[in-house]
C-alpha cells in the first residue's frame, strides 16, 4: 500500500469517473418525464445528499486511516463479520460492473455497429479491460485522469447547440410545483452513485487530509456536468420532444456538421466510450481486489481473468436485450442505495457510538 499512492487529482477523478457513465446521456429524458423542464433543479439538489453521505465515509475511514472499509469491518466486528462484508461488495462491484460494462456495449452497437454480435463487443472491450486492471490502483488513478482531460472538449462541444436555444423552454421556473422536483430527487441521486468507493480509495490517498476537499470537488464535477448536458438539452428540445428520444444527449449532436466530417455523434460517442470505461473499470478493480483480499491474495490478475471469462460466457448464453438491462439497472439502484447511502450512515453511527462508549468505559 506504501507504494500504490494516488494523487488527489487522481482520487477526484476516480470518483467522478465511477459516477459518470452511461446515466449521463439517458438522465435529461428521465427527468423530463417526471419533473418537466425544472428538472435541471432536481440536479442541484440531488448533489447535498451525495456530498453529506461522501463526508460521513471520510469521516468513518479517518478511524483507521490505512486500511480499507474491509478491515475496518473486520476489526470492529470481527472475521467472520469482516469476510461477509467483502463477499457482499465483491458481488456488488461486480454485479454493478458487469451491468454498466453490458449497457456500454449494447450502446456501441445501438449507435455504431448495430449488425455485430454483443458477444463481440464484451469480447473486444474485455481485452483491453484485462491489461488496465491487472494493475495496481494507481495506474488506474493514472488512467481515469488521462481520460478526463482527452475529453474534456465533448462537454465544449455541447455548447454548439446553444445557438438553436429557446430560453423560453425553461419559463416558468417551477412551473409544476415542488412537488415533482422533490420526488424526482431519488432518480436523480443515482447519477451520483460511485462516490462509495472512498471506501476502498481512501488508504491509498497520499494526501488524506484532503480527502474530504477532493470528494466534494468529484461530487461538483459530476454535478455541473449533469447539469450542463441536462440544460442544453432542454434549451435545444421542446419540453414535448425531450421524452420522445431515449438518448437525447447523443440525439442533439446530430445537428453539429463541418464540412470536413458527417456524423460528429458517432465521432464523440465514440470518445465517450473512454469515459464510460472510467465508470466500469473501477467497479471492476474493486470486484476483484475484494475477492484476492477474501483468500488472502495480492495478486488479483486470475480473478480477473475468472469475471471476463464468466461475464463473456454469460453474454454467449444468454443475449442481454435492452429491457432486460433496463430491468436489472432499476434493481440494482436499490442495492447501490443501500451501499451508497444507508450503509455509510449505518457505519458512522456505530462507529461514533463505540468510540464515546470506549471513552465513558475509560473513565
Amino acid at each position: 500500500m506504501k507504494t500504490n499512492k494516488i494523487t488527489l487529482m487522481q482520487y477526484i477523478f476516480l470518483i467522478h469517473g465511477v459516477q459518470v457513465g452511461v446515466g449521463l446521456l439517458t438522465l435529461p429524458c428521465e427527468l423530463a418525464e417526471k419533473a418537466g423542464t425544472d428538472g435541471w433543479i432536481t440536479i442541484i439538489l440531488s448533489w447535498l445528499l451525495p456530498s453529506a453521505v461522501s463526508l460521513i465515509i471520510i469521516q468513518v475511514m479517518k478511524k483507521r486511516p490505512d486500511e480499507t472499509i474491509l478491515d475496518l469491518v473486520t476489526y470492529y466486528f470481527g472475521k467472520w463479520v469482516g469476510k461477509a462484508a467483502t463477499i457482499l461488495f465483491a458481488l456488488y462491484f461486480a454485479a454493478l460492473g458487469n451491468l454498466i460494462f453490458i449497457r456500454e456495449a449494447i450502446f456501441i452497437q445501438a449507435w455504431i455497429l448495430p449488425r455485430t454480435e454483443l458477444y463481440i463487443f464484451i469480447l473486444l472491450l474485455s481485452l483491453p479491460t484485462y491489461l488496465i486492471v491487472k494493475n495496481n490502483i494507481t495506474v488506474l488513478g493514472r488512467y481515469s485522469e488521462l481520460v478526463f482531460f482527452i475529453t474534456i472538449w465533448i462537454l465544449i462541444a455541447y455548447l454548439i447547440p446553444l445557438n438553436y436555444a429557446n430560453w423560453l423552454h425553461l419559463l416558468p421556473v417551477v412551473k409544476e410545483g415542488w412537488l415533482p422536483i422533490v420526488s424526482s430527487i431519488r432518480t436523480t441521486i443515482f447519477s451520483f452513485i460511485g462516490f462509495e468507493v472512498a471506501f476502498f480509495l481512501y488508504p491509498f490517498l497520499h494526501k488524506k487530509e484532503k480527502a474530504s476537499l477532493g470528494i466534494v470537488i468529484a461530487n461538483t464535477i459530476t454535478m455541473l456536468s449533469l447539469l450542463m448536458i441536462t440544460l442544453v438539452v432542454y434549451l435545444f428540445f421542446s419540453p414535448d420532444e425531450i421524452t420522445v428520444f431515449n438518448e437525447p444527449a447523443i440525439v442533439i449532436l446530430k445537428i453539429i456538421e463541418f464540412t470536413f466530417v458527417e456524423r460528429l455523434e458517432i465521432i464523440i460517442f465514440s470518445y465517450y466510450i473512454f469515459v464510460i470505461s472510467t465508470t466500469v473499470l473501477p467497479l471492476i478493480f474493486f470486484a476483484v481486489y475484494c475477492s484476492s483480499q477474501l483468500v488472502g491474495k495480492q495478486d488479483h490478475s486470475r480473478h480477473l481473468l475468472l469475471f471476463l471469462i464468466l461475464q463473456f460466457l454469460i453474454v454467449l448464453l444468454i443475449p442481454p436485450t435492452v429491457e432486460r438491462n433496463a430491468i436489472l439497472r432499476e434493481g440494482m439502484n436499490v442495492v447501490s442505495f443501500v451501499f451508497a447511502f444507508v450503509f455509510p450512515i449505518c457505519i458512522w453511527v456505530y462507529v461514533s457510538l463505540h468510540g464515546v462508549l470506549k471513552r465513558g468505559i475509560k473513565k
